[in-house]
């Protein structure tokens, strides 16, 4: 016997293919859901270490501004101490030049002559001073000449002593004081 089949199979097989479409593209949605979603938090992922690698470098370049600012605090009061310290040197170096051109004074001062008014304006010393005779006024220039210590005497006035210095003249001269270079110390 003969059987036919009058079931409508192709209405069956569209529809049969139908769900399968209907079931390729739920899952294909769920799929690229899935990856929208990994690309989503890995994205997010992402941007939350660069933030906390980003306040990390913030947090480290504030420290080492701090550290700068410090530094920078100590290489002024280094300098500072520096130069307290040179003009200590100085001084403690120039306290025996003092001694000694008050004796380099005493030293060039010839008989029958004295000092009565001393002035020092920087390297520039101004004397005012009473003589027996010019001559001595004479010696005592080629002796500043002499001097180690001073230089240059310019004999500006000299005029007779008025009063109870009768015989005297009185004189006025500036010398440069200097400081000679030390013995055996080469240039």
């Amino acid at each position: 016997m003969v059987t036919i089949n009058l079931r409508p199979w192709r209405e069956e097989l569209r529809a049969e293919k139908q769900k399968q479409f209907v079931v390729m593209i739920l899952g294909a949605a769920i799929i690229a859901a899935g990856l929208t979603f990994l690309w989503s938090s890995n994205l997010d992922n992402g941007i939350s270490y660069q933030q906390s690698r980003n306040a990390y470098i913030e947090s480290a370049t504030k420290k080492l501004d701090e550290q700068i600012r410090e530094i920078e605090s100590l290489k002024h009061k280094r300098d500072e101490l520096l130069a307290r310290m040179k003009v200590i040197q100085d001084l403690q170096g120039k306290r025996p030049v003092i001694v000694r051109a008050f004796d380099e004074l005493v030293r060039t001062l010839p008989d029958g002559l004295f000092y009565t008014d001393l002035k020092k304006t920087g390297d520039q010393v101004s004397i005012v001073g009473m003589a027996e005779s010019n001559s001595r006024i004479s010696t005592l220039m080629r002796q500043f000449d002499e001097s180690d210590w001073f230089t240059s005497p310019n004999l500006s006035n000299v005029s007779s002593a008025d009063g109870r210095r009768a015989g005297y003249s009185q004189f006025t001269m500036t010398v440069q004081q200097k400081t000679p270079e030390p013995e055996g110390e080469d240039k």
